[in-house]
Formats: C-alpha cells, structure tokens, sequence
C-alpha cells in the first residue's frame, strides 16, 4: 500500500535543477515544519531541470500523516505535472454514489500533479491532485530529451524495485541468530570430522526458509506500525535495535555475544546503506543494472513497465481512482512479482547452489502468488470493461506464461533440494 497524502498538503516546491537529484519541502495541515525531500533520480522532462511550486485550494487534516517522516530520503518515482488523466464533472463526493447505481457522467481531460517517492522509512507515498494550483519557475538548468525520459522511466522503475529488494533482503537476515549450518560445522570439526563429512552439511529446508521469511515479514510489520506510530521522532536504527531484541526475547534466545552485536552493528550499516546504494551518478545514469539478467526477470520487468505506462497514456485510469482500482491493482501485483523474480533469478548463474536454493524457491513462491492476484485484477477489468479487451487478454497470456514458468522454476529448485538433502 502507498502513502496518498495529497488532501493535507497546504503547499510544496519540488526541485530538480541538478540533474540527478529531486529535493522539495511539502507543507501539511497540522504540522509546523514541512517535509523534506532527498531523492535519486529525475522527474519526467516537464519538471527536469525546473523548480516547481504547488498549492492545495482546499487542504484537509489527515490524522494518519502523524507517520509520515519529516525526512524523506530515497529514490524517486514518477514526477511530473502534465500527467493526462479524466476529471470527472460532477464533484469528488458523489463518485461513490454514481459508481454503485451505475450512473454515467461526464469528464473532461486534465493535467494532474503526480509526485511519487520511494523512503525507506515510509515505503512508497504518492502526491497525486488534478485541482493543486502549479508553478513552473521560468529558469531551466538543463533539458532532458526525450530518449532520455523513457530512459529515465525505466530506471525510475527499476530503482524502487531494486530498493525495495535490498531492504527485503537485508530485513530477511538474522544477524543476532547463530547460522546452524555454521554452528553445526564448527561442533563437527570439534570432534574430527572429516573434510567430506563437513561438505554434507544439509542446507535450509522450503520450510525452514518459510518460516524465516514469515519471521521476517512480522519484523518489517511491527517497524513499520512503529514508524507510523512515532512519526517525526521516529529513530530507524533504534527501532530495529529494539524489534531484534524483542524478536529474541520471543524465541527465548539467549543474550548477544559481543560478536553478535558486532554482527548487529554491520547489519544495520547495510540497512542504512540500502538507500545510499541507489545514489544516482549522472555520468552514467541510468545506473547498471545486473550483469546476469535471467529471462523471465526481464519478461516480468518488462510487463510491469508497460502496465505502469500505456493505461495512462491511453487514459483507462481516471483521476479518482486508487489503488483498489483494478488497472492500478493489475500494475501493482506485477510490479510486486518482478521485484521478487528480480531478487530470486537476477545477479547470478541459475541455478544457485543447494545451500541457497531454499531462499531463492521462498522468492518465487511470492512471486507466483503476486501473479494469482495479477491475474484476478485482470479478469476484474474484463469484467467491469475497463481499458480494451484485447489489450487485457494479450496480457492475462503474458501472465499466465509468467505464472506457469515461476512453477517450473520452483519445482527446478525442489529437485536440487531433494536431492541435496540425500
């Protein structure tokens, strides 16, 4: 789920003059100081190498925004001002009562603010309004090409999936338990094991990898309700500190070893270089991506791109519409597969090595149950004659072939497995 913080905003500037940075500050209702924002990335060519100023005609309180971080640091996501969406005449808080008597009106085509970042305290936030008075200051530090947006597009996509994987895989390591499989040598070599004995380690089982990533998922949860919870005093690392701690109380672990809070420390230094990672270098941007690139990866990669764009581009999406919509939800459930088939299959030879074969097979299981929800979303808008029909089944095919390959794959894996375990 996304942040959309739009109905509080009072006012904001957003500033991408130099080229591979976006830094703005947001004014809300209720709140003294603004947000700050410091992203990677660009905006669309409207905005690049522009300053812009935006205000709300009719900010609303939200009480949720207490979460929302005065620090926003991260990558961008799409950024622009001439976003062409349908803006229905009729006002904002009769859509619901229209839509379920299956009433039509009528609408006309707009420009919408769309401000869209990826933090690593708050995930993914959306500003998006067709009604936010705009303001272009008239210099211009550079130019971006067309080339260059699609480009930039691209890599803006990639970017939050490779940020939200880095976080999904540094949040999925346990740096305060002892590895067994380690531990384990360590005793064997104690008693004289041989060297042949010591290479039979048995590697993570599916289930065993299950329950850590369930583990995992639980951690990311628990940070995150506290991030929403503390908002602007909100401090990451000692959050994290304090979830491990109350994790290893829970498992009845015994205290860490100064080696374990060395191990900790490090840990959480990944964490926090997650998001410096993504530091865009403007003389080779886009940054590369992997140099092993599995093909149903990239066939996912390239799905996700083009649902993100061409529904709006052809105008399917109205300006009311979120993410329960099912267009949107069509978008994000790929988009949630490929950032998991990014993480299992990209980056190295395939197959993995037994030993990491359970972690790659938990990966794409996700990414298979991310494509089940594709599915459905795609089948909602054949329903609900949403976008065009053939468009929709040319992609319910792509689909299903990306589903029935991660079923291939997974069963590839659980071969290693058994047979690692003989």
């Amino acid at each position: 789920m996304a942040w959309r913080i739009d109905e509080s905003v009072i006012r904001g500037e957003i500033d991408n003059r130099t080229r591979g940075r976006v830094t703005g500050r947001i004014w809300f209702v209720g709140r003294a100081e603004p947000v700050e924002l410091d992203l990677a990335g660009n905006a669309w060519r409207d905005l690049a190498g522009r300053r812009l100023e935006f205000v709300n005609p009719t900010p609303k309180a939200d009480p949720h925004l207490v979460g929302l971080a005065v620090r926003q640091s991260g990558v961008i996501g799409d950024c622009t001002a001439s976003r062409k969406v349908k803006v229905p005449d009729i006002p904002m808080d009769q859509i619901g009562e229209y839509y379920a008597a299956k009433k039509p009106w009528t609408w006309h085509w707009g420009n919408s603010l769309y401000l869209e970042w990826f933090s690593a305290t708050n995930g993914r936030v959306v500003i998006e309004s067709v009604s936010f008075q705009l303001t272009i200051a008239p210099e211009i530090a550079w130019e971006m090409t067309a080339a260059e947006e699609e480009q930039q597009r691209r890599a803006n996509a990639e970017a939050m999936s490779g940020f939200m994987e880095k976080l999904d895989a540094a949040l999925s390591a346990d740096p305060a338990v002892p590895d067994d499989a380690a531990t384990e040598a360590s005793h064997a070599a104690d008693s004289g094991a041989t060297e042949a004995e010591l290479d039979s380690e048995r590697p993570l089982s599916e289930a065993e990898a299950e329950q850590m990533h369930e583990e995992s998922e639980r951690l990311v949860d628990r940070i995150q309700a506290r991030l929403e919870r503390e908002g602007d005093e909100a401090d990451f690392a000692q959050i994290i500190r304090e979830e491990l701690e109350r994790r290893r109380r829970e498992r009845g672990e015994a205290p860490p070893t100064a080696e374990d809070e060395a191990q900790r420390a490090e840990w959480l230094d990944e964490m926090n270089r997650a998001s410096e990672a993504l530091e865009y270098d403007a003389d080779s941007a886009p940054g590369p991506r992997p140099e092993h690139r599995h093909p149903v990866a990239e066939q996912a990669y390239a799905l996700t791109v083009r649902l993100m764009q061409e529904p709006d581009a052809r105008g399917w999406i109205p300006a009311e519409a979120g993410e329960e919509y099912p267009l949107v939800d069509l978008a994000v459930a790929t988009s949630k597969a490929s950032a998991k088939l990014a993480g299992a299959l990209n980056g190295e030879d395939w197959p993995p090595p037994v030993d990491f074969c359970a972690t790659h097979l938990v990966r794409l299981k996700r990414a298979r149950g991310y494509f089940d929800d594709a599915l459905l979303a795609a089948e909602c808008c054949l329903q609900q004659q949403l976008g065009d029909p053939a468009w929709i089944q040319q992609v319910q095919r792509e689909l299903t072939s990306l589903a029935h390959a991660c079923d291939a794959l997974i069963g590839e894996l659980r071969a290693l497995l058994e047979r690692g375990f003989d």
